[in-house]
C-alpha cells in the first residue's frame, strides 16, 4: 500500500512509487494523500486530501485485500498522519517503510512544523526504517552532523534510520543505516552525474516492495539501491529541471 502525493510531472510522488514496486514485482494500491503544483525543477503549491476518505480507503482496502507492506510520502497534513496511524492501530506488524518528506529538491515546502512534529511524535514509532536525506535528517534530528541527528531521532522512537547520501558528493553514494544497539551499516553504490527527480521516492518505495516480497530489510534496501542505480543509469530527461529515473526498465534481481 502506498499513501502517498501526486506530482503532475509524473517524475517522483505516487506515479514514481507504482512504476518502481510494479518493476519489482509487487501489485500497488494507491491512496493519494495530497495533490502538487510540481514540474521536474520545483514544488509551487499542495493541498492534502480529505483525511476521512483517506480512512475510508484504508478501511476498504483492508478488508478486501492482503497489505504486506506500507510506504508513505508526502501526507499533506497533520491529520492525515493522524488517519495513518489509528490504521496502524488496528493493523499491527505490517512493515511501514517511511519517506518523511519535507522539501522538494528546488527548496519548495511539502510539510508545515505541524505535519513535522505529527510525523515525529506519531508515524516514526511506528515506521520500521524511515528514509530522510540529508536536509531531511538535520531537520528532524536537529543536528547538521548527521550520526547524531540519527542518534537523536532514534533516541525520540525511531526503530531505524537509512541516511540518504545522494545530496552529497564523491565518487560514491553511500546510503548509512543507524539502528538501536548496533554499528551504522553503509550501503555504497557509484555516483553518476548530478541529483536526479524522484529517486528519495524511488528508493524507499523499493524497500517496501522488498520487505513486501519477504526480504529482510537490509536485503531489500541492497535490492533497492541496485534498483534505483539501475533506473538513474537510463535516466530520462522530461523537462526543464533535474533528470527523471527511467523505473520502467526490465527489473532483473
Amino acid at each position: 500500500m502506498i499513501v502517498s502525493g501526486l506530482d503532475p510531472s509524473g517524475g517522483a510522488g505516487i506515479q514514481a512509487d507504482i512504476q518502481a514496486i510494479t518493476s519489482l514485482g509487487c501489485h500497488p494500491m494507491p491512496v493519494l494523500s495530497c495533490l502538487t503544483v510540481q514540474d521536474t525543477r520545483n514544488v509551487y503549491n499542495a493541498t492534502a486530501t480529505d483525511p476521512e476518505i483517506i480512512r475510508q480507503q484504508l478501511e476498504c482496502l483492508a478488508a478486501d485485500a492482503p497489505i504486506h507492506a506500507i510506504k508513505t510520502g508526502a501526507l499533506g497534513s497533520a491529520d492525515v498522519v493522524d488517519v495513518l496511524v489509528d490504521f496502524l492501530a488496528e493493523h499491527p506488524g505490517i512493515p511501514l517503510i517511511t519517506d518523511p518528506v519535507i522539501k522538494a529538491a528546488g527548496g519548495g515546502d511539502l510539510a508545515d512544523e505541524a505535519l513535522i512534529a505529527r510525523m515525529k511524535e506519531r508515524l516514526f514509532p511506528h515506521a520500521e526504517i524511515i528514509t530522510p536525506n540529508g536536509i531531511e535528517l538535520a531537520l528532524l534530528g536537529g543536528d547538521k552532523d548527521a550520526a547524531r541527528a540519527a542518534h537523536n531521532l532514534l533516541e525520540a522512537g525511531c526503530q531505524s534510520v537509512l541516511a540518504t547520501g545522494g545530496h552529497g558528493k564523491g565518487e560514491e553514494i553511500i546510503n548509512t543505516l543507524y539502528s538501536h544497539d548496533q554499528e551504522p551499516l553503509y550501503f555504497c553504490i557509484e555516483r553518476i552525474g548530478g541529483e536526479y527527480h524522484g529517486t528519495g521516492c524511488t528508493l524507499a518505495a523499493s524497500i517496501a516492495a522488498g520487505r513486501a516480497s519477504g526480504l529482510s530489510a537490509r536485503a531489500s534496501i541492497a535490492q533497492a539501491q541496485n534498483y534505483v542505480l539501475r533506473a538513474i543509469r537510463h535516466a530520462l530527461k522530461v523537462g526543464n529541471g533535474q533528470p527523471v529515473p527511467d523505473r520502467g526498465i526490465p527489473w532483473e534481481s
